[in-house]
């Protein structure tokens, strides 16, 4: 017996054992078809139809009610859950005159959470439920682990897996007893499609660019670094696709997009997370006036295609997005939210600005970065219906093109919806002398400490020098457009398996430590897994108490062990101490 697991775990070990001694596989390998879902059965099932005769169904039990000769359980498949009646002259093979399919593996060696299959047809049973009268149940999967479900008593929930370190970290487990958690990620998968019919239907080519890159570039970030044996080189992991897909317009694509699992090493927060998705666009003969219009419309497509209405409740707030969206400066959102106009301030009396707006600028900021704090920390949070904000400074945007009528200015917007930004896009800089000279000034910044300043990339430069269309780019945060479409308060809510910290673990001292007060070897991991993790923690037990534990311990789970006598345990107690 493995005191390792819990007592329920080692229940179902040995359930196991006996459904295989009874002759039954529990995890058989071939198919089972399925014709039908719970869902459909409850929207489609008429009595006077008298249809769903003949129904092939799969799922895990949820909740039993045994009683004689005649049981029901609840089954839960992907859409949903419905009653099945088992009657044991039913299900029973022929040849089994004990009944002991029923009476023994139903009855007693199945369990919450196994997966079955079961055959048979609908009706309304007494009550008024609709229910499928098994004619065939088939074991195809056997749980060994308890799923936390959850009950019910008095109007008050008990056992309810709600905790969100634990939802994250077991996804699976939270997909199972939470059934309403599928609803975001359902809508992420049609957020995407209908971002693809959109783009598709305009002609523009999805391509896939490498995640592994020599040189990270596209995007003020810092990068997570691997190594690759064969070629002796480092590499990293893409922090954008933008230089790839601009190297295709030079290579004269028209058009091209590509949803894109990008990463950055760096914080981690209800809005970031170092692994991320974004959707980049880029097509060329347009501008960044054009590419405002095609985000106005692509979205209000989505929100329709999932809402059926441009407007979208998100937490507090019924957010529209019906077409034309509000549209600011960066200079003007400052000026609106703060009354101070920064459009002509030096380095110098920017940053007496952002002290004075109660923000707290570093040694490493230069301009544009000054800018983006205070728009940031003052501006961003109060835009909760979508805006775009454009026209952003120069030393901001390395990649963007300068703006036709200021050259202080790039001609680049970002759309910022429910206080956080969703997409950024440029008319695209298509200079390679500029471009150079802007990837210089990144340098510049990165001497300073600026450990987002972008790198020098002489390949990217070597393709548009062969000539670049004018071209505008778009990159669209899924992540972020997801909560905001599934009305989720955390990024963790719409990634299926978001990175979390390593879990904690208790403190334990080594087996050593309890050998050195005479506890024998094989009774270490024992007192161990009574929650005596270290010396420290034996040095406060009762000497009685645990000789009587230790000894039903070895009793319980049949170990075999030579029991301690009570002053062996008294004197580790009190050397312990």
């Amino acid at each position: 017996m493995n005191i390792d697991i819990s007592e329920q775990e080692q229940v179902r070990r040995q359930s196991l054992e006996k459904i295989r001694e009874m002759g039954v596989n529990p995890y058989p390998a071939e198919k089972f078809d399925v014709n039908a879902s719970s869902v459909q059965i409850a929207k489609e099932y008429a009595p006077q139809k008298n249809n769903f005769q003949d129904v092939s169904i799969a799922g895990r039990i949820m909740s039993r009610r045994i009683m004689g000769s005649a049981s029901f359980f609840e089954l839960q498949d992907e859409l949903g859950r419905i009653q099945v009646y088992v009657r044991r002259d039913d299900i029973c093979p022929v040849g089994d005159d004990e009944k002991k399919f029923y009476n023994t593996l139903f009855k007693k060696l199945l369990d919450i959470g196994d997966i079955v299959g079961v055959k048979g047809y609908a009706f309304i049973t007494q009550t008024g439920e609709l229910s499928i009268h098994a004619r065939e149940l088939k074991l195809l999967s056997k749980s060994l682990r308890p799923l936390p479900i959850v009950k019910e008593k008095d109007g008050q929930l008990y056992d309810a897996f709600t905790d969100p370190e634990k939802r994250y970290r077991e996804r699976h487990v939270d997909l199972l007893v939470n059934p309403h958690v599928r609803d975001a990620f359902v809508k992420r998968s049609k957020l995407i499609g209908s971002m693809r019919e959109f783009l598709n239907a305009r002609n523009l080519l999805e391509v896939e660019t490498p995640i592994l890159q020599p040189l990270y570039g596209g995007a003020a970030a810092r990068p997570f670094k691997t190594h690759h044996n064969t070629l002796d080189m480092t590499l990293y992991l893409r922090i954008a696709n933008e230089l790839y897909l601009k190297r295709l317009i030079v290579g004269g694509f028209s058009g091209v997009y590509e949803f894109a699992k990008d990463f950055r090493n760096e914080g981690m927060d209800r809005f970031h997370n170092p692994e991320f998705t974004q959707m980049e666009m880029y097509v060329a003969y347009k501008d960044y006036r054009w590419m405002m219009d095609t985000v106005e419309a692509m979205v209000e497509k989505i929100a329709v295609d999932l809402h059926g209405s441009a407007r979208v409740q998100v937490g507090d707030h019924l957010i529209s997005f019906e077409r034309p969206w509000r549209r600011f400066t960066m200079f003007e959102a400052i000026e609106h939210f703060t009354g101070v106009d920064v459009a002509r301030m030096d380095e110098a009396a920017l940053r007496e600005t952002a002290k004075k707006l109660g923000v707290t600028p570093d040694a490493s900021m230069g301009k544009g970065k000054l800018i983006d704090e205070i728009f940031g920390e003052c501006c961003e949070a109060k835009l909760i219906q979508p805006t775009f904000i454009t026209d952003y400074p120069v030393e901001m945007s390395p990649l963007a093109k300068k703006h036709r009528d200021n050259p202080e200015l790039v001609e680049r917007f970002e759309a910022i919806c429910n206080g956080k930004e969703i997409c950024n896009a440029y008319s695209e800089l298509n200079d390679p002398i500029d471009q150079r000279h802007r990837f210089e000034q990144q340098l510049l910044l990165a001497r300073r400490g600026d450990e987002e300043a972008m790198a020098l990339d002489e390949d990217f430069l070597r393709a548009i020098e062969y000539g670049m269309p004018p071209t505008a780019g778009l990159g669209i945060g899924i992540d972020r457009l997801a909560m905001i479409m599934a009305n989720a308060p955390s990024i963790q809510d719409v990634l299926l398996f978001p990175h979390m910290r390593p879990e904690k673990k208790a403190a334990k001292d080594d087996p050593e430590a309890y050998a050195a007060l005479g506890v024998p070897e094989e009774w270490i991991a024992v007192i161990q897994k009574m929650g005596y993790l270290t010396v420290e923690a034996l040095a406060k037990a009762s000497p009685g108490k645990l000789f009587n534990d230790l000894c039903g311990v070895n009793k319980k789970h049949k170990m075999g062990l030579t029991n301690p006598s009570p002053d062996d345990v008294k004197k580790w107690v009190e050397t312990a101490s």
